[in-house]
């Protein structure tokens, strides 16, 4: 199994409810290791270049508003194939559909509101990681 990196974000809709220690606990007690953290609130211009894969869709403005209407925790999580092992944690998107015990079926308040975000392949949490991050502030 290949060690890898991915992009996690603790939402604006957890951090507003105080969730950010569980949900990290979660994340250390699936087997993944935080190396990078940090506690920011994007502007319109962060969340429009993170989502701008998603300018087209009709849930893009809403969902740049919401990722700018309270802090965030973005992180680098570091483990054994660590994109679908955070995503398993997660949970399916929709918390309706998540597993028991999962981040999203635990935590979230619905779809859109649902917590957290992981990146969804070794490639993208490259690049998503890339966006937030400088490679000097990844300690593993």
């Amino acid at each position: 199994m290949a060690v890898e990196r991915t992009l996690s974000i603790i939402k604006p809709d957890a951090t507003a409810r105080n969730l950010t220690g569980k949900i990290i606990a979660k994340l250390e007690e699936g087997g993944l290791r935080v190396v990078a953290q940090k506690r920011v609130r994007w502007d319109e211009a962060d969340a429009a270049a993170f989502y701008a894969v998603h300018k087209q869709r009709p849930f893009y403005q809403d969902l740049v508003a919401f990722m700018t209407s309270g802090p965030i925790v973005l992180q680098v999580l570091e483990g054994e194939n660590a994109v679908a092992r955070n995503r398993e944690i997660m949970g399916a998107t929709n918390p309706e559909n998540a597993a028991p015990g999962t981040i999203r079926k635990e935590f979230a308040e619905n779809i859109e509101r649902n917590s957290v975000h992981g990146s969804d392949s070794a490639e993208n949490a490259s690049l998503e990681i890339g966006l937030v991050f400088q490679e000097s502030e990844i300690v593993g």
